[in-house]
């Protein structure tokens, strides 16, 4: 039997390669978390290779069945509301301003941190809300709590570089509390405007590693941001039938950040709701399939 001797530099490569595998192997993965009752419903097309999908999307099934009191109290079995015991109202001072929040999970050496920033109108206590939007905050709750993670719905002054600044505050706060977690912000309707803004800040910009539009605006300020140079993940969803923020404009602009960007493919993806409006994005987004995607491609 021939023996191969390796030299010291290929036994130290071959070590580096073996730790390397190991650590794709090990990197964070979201635990399902009643991942039947979630799924999205039938596909009805795709597109942009892959990156663009519409989904059967039906107020009678999606609500109507969903819900025991339509748009205000889900089912029971979508729920688990044994969350609250990781859950916090607090309030953190800054130099920006006071911010008040509600804090799910671990507030320090969190493995991820989510954010939701709400729309106009709204406040912290929507993000956190286990029976409205069928039960889909709920289940993010449970997602965080269950996988090590922190989730953060915040009060802001307003959605302009003040709300900015608090939620910047916020952030800055977390992830010195947990350095090695992965930051992404989700923002619903109006909160899109802070989702630019953060992208578009030296600090913020450089240390997010993914943005959620649900039902929300475009930007184009972004094509500019350091967010966008570092190839941030973005996630689009929208309801066809949305009269506050068109689809099509949306559409447009996912295609220009395809478009304009030197990644190839810019790790972008666009869900259409067929026949959902301005709030079916936020009741229908598929938390963990979404947020599994981001960390695979999150800077």
């Amino acid at each position: 039997m021939a023996f191969r001797f390796l030299s010291p530099l290929h036994g130290f490569l071959a070590a580096v390669f073996v730790l390397c595998l190991a650590g794709q192997a090990d990197a964070l993965e979201l635990k399902p978390f009643k991942d039947d009752l979630f799924a999205y419903p039938a596909t009805l097309s795709t597109g942009d290779g892959g990156a663009y999908t519409v989904i059967d999307y039906r107020e009678m099934r999606d609500i109507n069945q969903r819900d025991e009191v339509p748009e205000k109290r889900v089912h029971p079995q979508y729920t688990d509301t044994g969350v609250r015991k990781v859950q916090q109202d607090l309030m953190l001072k800054t130099d920006a301003g006071d911010v008040r929040h509600v804090a799910v999970g671990k507030t320090q050496d969190a493995g991820l941190i989510v954010l939701y920033l709400h729309g106009q109108g709204g406040s912290r206590k929507q993000g956190v809300d286990d029976f409205t939007f069928g039960g889909n905050f709920n289940r993010l709750k449970n997602l965080m709590a269950g996988n090590g993670g922190l989730y953060l719905s915040p009060d802001f002054p307003d959605f302009g570089d003040k709300g900015a600044a608090q939620v910047a505050a916020l952030i800055d706060h977390y992830a010195e509390q947990s350095p090695g977690a992965k930051i992404f912000v989700a923002c619903g309707s109006m909160g899109g405007a802070l989702c630019w803004k953060l992208a578009a800040r030296n600090d913020t910009g450089r240390r997010i590693n993914g943005l959620l539009l649900l039902g929300s605006l475009w930007d184009e300020s972004f094509l500019a941001s350091p967010a966008f140079r570092r190839h941030v993940p973005v996630f689009f969803g929208q309801g066809s039938h949305d009269v506050v923020f068109p689809v099509a404009n949306q559409e447009a602009f996912f295609r220009s950040i395809i478009a304009r960007s030197k990644a190839y493919p810019y790790p972008t993806r666009f869900v259409r709701f067929e026949t959902g409006t301005h709030g079916t994005p936020i009741r229908m987004v598929d938390w963990r399939g979404t947020l599994n995607w981001m960390l695979s491609k999150a800077p």
